[in-house]
């Protein structure tokens, strides 16, 4: 399956190309600025700010290649055969079952958030092969990373906003069909390098770009890996239902995203398909660490969460493992640490279960969830600021390599969620006294002592 891969949305964008030819900078060039690099010219700081300001003005409108589909499809038999294949709607869908998938994400917000961001994410630059294409695409620096981690966390709030969003014609229907077009846009891109020089990347080690075994990988993490690792790594289990609903609704999003969907018939399947990418898939390299460096970087002490570099390698730690996080070169957190996430364990579960275990409660969390992440990781002045149409900005390039970066320094010391898991320890550590004291006393009671 790593030669595999979904034909009919590199063709839809071969179509689209021609409609409306994508910009300058997204396509395959050797600019003059590397030219010059390799013949010995120097660019003086003015020569790269008039070239950025000519680019600037003569760069095209950003496109929207869902709107460019949905206008051209009745005129075009490709885009047509795209367009109505996303549109029709599977007959294993079960709307009520969508539903009941999306609730569960914001169930477990936290610890769900949580786990994509550490063990999805972090853990998944141990999969040697992916990361070759994720390095070439530059979008992990430590100065845009941030902001990439933001937009897939965007997409996933579209997909489990509400089912109009997921129907047709919605906010997350759409995010699927551009996020589907933009893996078809990498992978045509450095295929092309590749064929200009074929030591760029190793199509024989590393498979097609974005192949079939990537695609099934990515729903996996964002479903089976929470439901049977980063949950339950932080003291929470599904119940029978919401594992099977969870599964259901990323089997649509496979559909949509043009990910071979047979895997996530059942929670069975969806399982033995994660274990066996566990157990085959991760190998880390060096441009792993490289990546997951990068990651932990760029969200130390940055909002919303102001979390020390300690914490978050504490954090991919906890979910990971320590054998994958060494091979990742990630640093060991202090004892300490380790306490404080343990104290978010707490928090999560007393939240987690008492709100489940309350209909009402439950109803009310999932509605302000939905509202919350929306506001935190789209709207606010932290996050993306404005919606993410998924354009092709991350964008392979000959010359473009990925490094291990410094943090980002904000000049801003807050406690943020620290002292929270704190708080949270503290009051988990009185509880667990008062009732061993408590039982105590009953024992003795009990006995005659």
């Amino acid at each position: 399956m790593k030669h595999s891969y979904d034909r009919l949305g590199e063709q839809a964008l071969e179509r689209l190309d021609l409609i409306c030819p994508p910009p300058r900078s997204a396509l395959p060039r050797n600019s003059r600025k590397h030219s010059e690099r390799q013949k010995g010219i120097p660019n003086t700081k003015e020569d790269i700010k008039k070239d950025i300001v000519k680019e600037a003005d003569t760069e095209s409108p950003k496109r929207d290649l869902y709107l460019l589909l949905r206008d051209n499809a009745a005129n075009d038999k490709v885009l047509g055969a795209l367009w109505t294949e996303v549109n029709s709607v599977p007959e294993w869908v079960d709307w009520a079952q969508i539903s009941r998938g999306q609730e569960v994400f914001y169930r477990y917000g936290g610890p769900a958030l949580t786990g994509l961001a550490f063990q999805s994410l972090l853990g998944g630059m141990g999969a040697n092969r992916v990361v070759e294409v994720l390095a070439r695409t530059g979008g992990f620096s430590t100065k845009v990373a941030k902001g990439r981690l933001w937009e897939t966390t965007q997409f996933i709030l579209q997909c489990t906003n509400s089912v109009p969003s997921i129907q047709p014609g919605g906010a997350g229907f759409a995010s699927a069909i551009r996020v589907r077009l933009l893996h078809a846009a990498v992978r045509q891109r450095i295929m092309k390098l590749t064929n200009q020089r074929p030591e760029y990347y190793d199509v024989k080690a590393f498979g097609i770009p974005i192949n079939d075994l990537d695609c099934i990988a990515t729903i996996s993490t964002f479903s089976a890996t929470l439901i049977w690792l980063s949950l339950p790594r932080q003291g929470i289990w599904m119940r029978k239902q919401e594992t099977v609903d969870f599964i259901a609704l990323f089997r649509y999003v496979a559909y949509l995203t043009g990910t071979p969907t047979e895997f996530f018939a059942t929670p069975e399947q969806a399982r033995a398909v994660m274990e066996s990418l566990m157990l085959n898939e991760i190998n880390p390299s060096q441009t792993s660490k490289v990546l997951a460096s990068n990651v932990i970087s760029c969200l130390a002490a940055q909002p919303p969460s102001y979390a020390s570099r300690s914490l978050l390698e504490a954090t991919s730690r906890w979910l990971n493992g320590n054998e994958l996080c060494d091979a990742l070169g990630l640093g060991h957190p202090t004892l300490y640490y380790w306490a404080l996430m343990a104290g978010q364990c707490l928090f999560f579960m007393s939240i987690c279960y008492i709100y489940r275990a309350i209909p009402l409660l439950d109803r009310k969390k999932i509605a302000a969830l939905r509202k919350l992440f929306w506001l935190i990781i789209v709207e606010g002045k932290h996050g993306l600021q404005e919606e993410s149409t998924f354009d092709f900005k991350y964008i392979p390039d000959l010359h473009k390599t990925m490094e291990l970066e410094e943090p980002q320094k904000t000049g801003i010391k807050q406690a943020g969620i620290e002292r929270r898991n704190f708080q949270a320890l503290t009051v988990g550590c009185g509880i667990l006294c008062v009732a061993t004291y408590a039982g105590f006393k009953i024992v003795c009671g009990l006995v005659g002592y």
